[in-house]
């Protein structure tokens, strides 16, 4: 149970005090994130109007005369250690296409619908983010496509087309040595339908009946192991699971592998499948969903003053990440470049942020430095906002702390139209940070109708904005006190 429960969500999740659990055991305790108050936070600059940067390279050339007055730190120059991005695959409730989710994003289209795929008729809860239509046809082969788990079969489609993308199919990697290409994608839940399955089938049939799958399908390293076992890649391999901060932790420790010399090529990032009745049940008895549902596509809001709670998403996201060294060795096409992250935790409550922002602030400041940026070089931020009460404003006060001006910089909430994908949401939103990147186009943050006061950046409110981006950072947080924080720019040799 303590698994399950770690596994849920950031830290940003809203519950609401009242009497759960089994036995008659009370959440009263945990009573969840309470909006931050009187938080003393450096005076910060705005930008209300929201409008496009006038001269990026004006911009750039300021940012880097300040850079130098303030010592900046110097990024890596060693081809072996850069760690560059040379794929990117996903599985999301706008398909599977990388520039067909894009486009849906930078519409301003909702992907949250009523859930159709069980009986929820009775949930307080009724909608989703749903993955339909879903095919895994050409990826993996029909006896196993109807035994496994969504999450290994979302993350076997994603991490492949991936591969794909990155010019790394079949015939190219059997000439390869696969012993320098890693994998780790992560979950935070893991196996959730087959391990619903199997507790079911002990409790009505006995233990004869619990099927052999229902172990290597529930527990979390097995979409690693899975994608590992298809392609033949024999580097580094395993999973992380650090609730909804697992794909970027997961990015985190695949890049330093490269850094390390272990790998020359990492297949990293995070799936989820918890769109069930266990999965939404869950999160019910949590209090920590929204639940409008009279109006689904309105219910994820991120910053707006009428959001209560998150709305569950699915799906997978997966990067190719590799050595500069080695991709300019096989002619790789190089889509941006990772330059550092950072993981920190807030050791102080199982779902309540620090009411000082330290983890979270804390967190952006070291994946800067990792990553050789100072902060005024950076001018994009795609948030983890979840669309909880006190979680969206505990993060913005964590970034007026490290950017102390903020007139510059533009953030977006992903999650607005793909709703919460859990341990895929960082997968999912480097790819749209990357995209940001590439496009010069960021993606509106919908359902901006009544922003909170305090939140004085640029959301990008609910139509896309032109921006060239210098430097981003993607946030992710999750339950425990996990945070982590990645950080993407422009390739430039």
């Amino acid at each position: 149970m303590a698994g399950v429960a770690g596994a849920a969500c950031s830290s940003n999740v809203l519950f609401r005090s009242r009497e759960v659990g089994n036995h008659g055991a009370s959440m009263a305790p945990y009573n969840g994130l309470r909006p931050v108050e009187n938080m003393q936070m450096a005076p910060t600059g705005s930008n209300p109007s929201g409008s496009v940067s006038t001269s990026a390279s004006k911009l750039r050339t300021a940012r880097a005369m300040v850079s130098q007055t303030v010592s900046a730190p110097k990024r890596e120059k060693d081809p072996k250690k850069r760690v560059v991005i040379t794929g990117m695959g996903l599985v999301s409730v706008f398909g599977s296409d990388i520039d067909t989710f894009y486009n849906k994003l930078l519409e301003g289209e909702s992907g949250i619908s009523l859930i159709d795929r069980f009986d929820a008729s009775s949930f307080s809860v009724r909608f989703a983010g749903q993955i339909r239509d879903f095919s895994s046809k050409g990826y993996i082969d029909g006896k196993n496509d109807r035994r496994l788990d969504d999450c290994w079969r979302y993350c076997l489609v994603a991490g492949k087309r991936a591969l794909v993308d990155a010019n790394l199919g079949s015939e190219v990697l059997e000439n390869m040595d696969r012993t320098r290409i890693g994998v780790l994608v992560g979950t935070g839940m893991g196996g959730l339908t087959a391990f619903s399955s199997g507790v079911e089938s002990l409790v009505q049939k006995g233990y004869k009946k619990i099927s052999p799958f229902f172990i290597p399908y529930s527990i979390t390293n097995m979409g690693s192991a899975l994608l590992a076992i298809d392609t033949g890649l024999m580097g580094p391999n395993y999973s992380i699971s650090t609730a909804c901060a697992t794909a970027n932790y997961c990015l985190y420790a695949a890049a330093n592998h490269i850094r390390r010399g272990e790998a020359d090529i990492m297949v990293a990032g995070g799936t989820e499948a918890a769109v069930m009745p266990t999965g939404v049940g869950g999160f019910i008895a949590c209090r920590a969903l929204s639940q409008r549902n009279e109006d689904p596509k309105k219910a994820s809001r991120p910053w707006d003053k009428d959001r209560d709670g998150f709305v569950m998403g699915e799906g997978s996201g997966v990067l190719i990440m590799e050595s500069l060294e080695h991709a300019m060795k096989r002619g790789a096409n190089i889509i941006a470049e990772y330059l550092g992250g950072a993981a920190t935790c807030d050791a102080h409550h199982m779902t309540n942020p620090r009411s000082d922002g330290l983890g979270v602030s804390t967190c952006i400041a070291k994946s800067l430095e990792d990553a050789g940026v100072s902060p005024e070089e950076v001018n994009y931020v795609n948030a983890h906002a979840t669309s909880t009460l006190a979680g969206d404003l505990a993060e913005v006060n964590a970034i007026k702390k490290v950017f102390k001006d903020t007139s510059e910089i533009k953030m977006n909430g992903t999650k607005s139209m793909i709703g919460h994908g859990l341990g895929a949401a960082g997968g999912l939103e480097a790819i749209a940070t990357i995209k940001a990147i590439n496009t010069g186009w960021l993606h509106p943050t919908i359902n901006q109708d009544n922003i909170e006061l305090d939140v004085t950046i640029d959301t990008v409110p609910n139509v896309k904005k032109q921006h060239e981006v210098n430097v981003a950072i993607s946030n992710s947080f999750g339950f425990g006190g996990h945070n982590s924080v990645v950080v993407f720019a422009p390739f430039t040799p």
